[in-house]
């Protein structure tokens, strides 16, 4: 993909170069074809024909879109735009001019006159236009304006414009199907990746149940009570991992096509994070993690305004990531207040992330990559979920990660 950018790149910037250059050259030529009806109109009317004097002494270029001419003698007007508009057909001068006598010994122009050619859009119509200017010079010369002159280059250039055009549309196709085919290629990837998840979550609990059925399906289970309390245990817990899982992936599913639906209350947050504790206990119990509690008390009231079932479960979310990807969990839960709003953070010791995964931990099925190492389980939904609630209530997140060291979720709810 970004080879093929690059590529583009190249493509657009050689492209737009020749046509800079295509530009300056159809300038040149346009100057180089006035100068020559000049020089036919010197031959037309036997103007300047002192010998020893060269062209470059008697043309002269005072400003972009002006040339102005030596006249030994002030032609005749009616001759004068009779053999510039022949010289100007013959040599493909086909835009408009204005053209001025200027008498050095009156200090004016003594006559004006607009010259509309034949094959322009303009012609028969003459456009308004300022005086010309006066260059005062001590000799007579005749002045040729062409006020649409950039006008006129351009439309000479009509092909190269059309294929830059054509190209950049062509290139804008390229990039779009270009990116169309990576998305689907990524979102294969994700799907594939979710299936190997989804199989890896469901077959070792399944394989449990399976052994544990086998057991309480003995005829000497009934005179065995406290083994077959221990395997019932056992058929339960799976079960009802089994089952908040499939609730987790229906509950996604159900964010994906529906507005999660928020209803705020006023709650303390303390009670907040003692619930959600609460909720992931065994897990606390089973890695043996040490959590720390920093509660700052909010000011005002001390409570918070938002979704509560929601935000605890955006609040278990995190505890459960901390525990999951931490050998011996130290986990820090802190909330408290930050200019105008309320915040809860889970920090802790795991193994931490990259920072070029950092941008992707939000997305639906997405998980950090970890080679060939699948002792962590999950479907890579739960930040993502998490994420939503937050948007939900127009609130932020940061994340603070160093690997090897530990990741800091920091969730941002407005107090206002």
């Amino acid at each position: 993909m970004l080879s093929a950018t690059l590529l583009a790149a190249i493509v657009v910037t050689v492209q737009l170069y020749w046509l800079k250059k295509v530009y300056s050259f159809e300038q040149r030529q346009f100057n180089l074809n006035v100068v020559k009806s000049i020089r036919g109109v010197f031959e037309d009317l036997e103007m300047n024909d002192a010998p020893g004097i060269s062209l470059k002494d008697l043309i002269d270029a005072p400003a972009d879109n002006y040339f102005s001419f030596k006249a030994d003698t002030i032609p005749p007007k009616d001759s004068l735009v009779f053999y510039i508009q022949d010289e100007f057909a013959d040599f493909g001068v086909l835009t408009d001019c204005k053209l001025g006598a200027y008498s050095a010994s009156e200090n004016k122009y003594v006559y004006e006159e607009f010259i509309p050619a034949p094959a322009s859009r303009y012609a028969g119509i003459k456009p308004p236009m300022a005086d010309l200017p006066v260059y005062n010079k001590d000799y007579d010369h005749i002045l040729l304006y062409f006020p649409h002159r950039q006008e006129y280059v351009l439309e000479q250039m009509d092909f190269w414009i059309v294929s830059t055009v054509v190209l950049f549309l062509a290139l804008i196709g390229l990039a779009a199907s270009l990116f169309y085919f990576y998305r689907q290629k990524f979102l294969a990837e994700i799907q594939k990746d979710f299936v190997n998840n989804f199989t890896h979550e469901f077959k070792t609990p399944l394989a449990v149940m399976k052994i544990a059925a086998d057991v309480l399906s003995q005829e000497s289970i009934v005179q065995q009570p406290d083994r077959l309390e221990r395997y019932a245990t056992i058929v339960r817990n799976q079960t009802e991992h089994l089952q908040s899982q499939v609730e987790r992936l229906l509950r996604t599913a159900s964010i994906e096509t529906n507005e999660l639906p928020i209803r705020k209350e006023e709650f303390d947050p303390y009670l907040l994070i003692e619930q959600a504790l609460g909720k992931v206990q065994p897990l606390i119990e089973q890695k043996k993690a040490k959590v720390e509690l920093k509660m700052e008390e909010i000011p005002g009231n001390h409570k918070v305004h938002a979704d509560k079932a929601h935000l605890e479960l955006a609040v278990v979310n995190l505890l459960e990531n901390a525990l999951k990807y931490s050998a011996e969990p130290h986990i820090v839960v802190e909330t408290g207040s930050l200019e105008d709003d309320f915040f809860i953070s889970v920090k802790d010791n795991g193994v931490g992330i990259e920072k070029q995964y950092l941008k992707n931990i939000f997305k639906k099925f997405y998980r950090v990559p970890t080679g060939d190492i699948h002792d962590v389980k999950g479907f890579g939904l739960g930040l993502n979920f998490v994420k939503r609630i937050i948007d939900a209530h127009k609130g932020r997140i940061k994340v603070v990660s160093l690997p090897g060291i530990g990741t800091e979720f920091r969730l941002f709810i407005p107090l206002n």
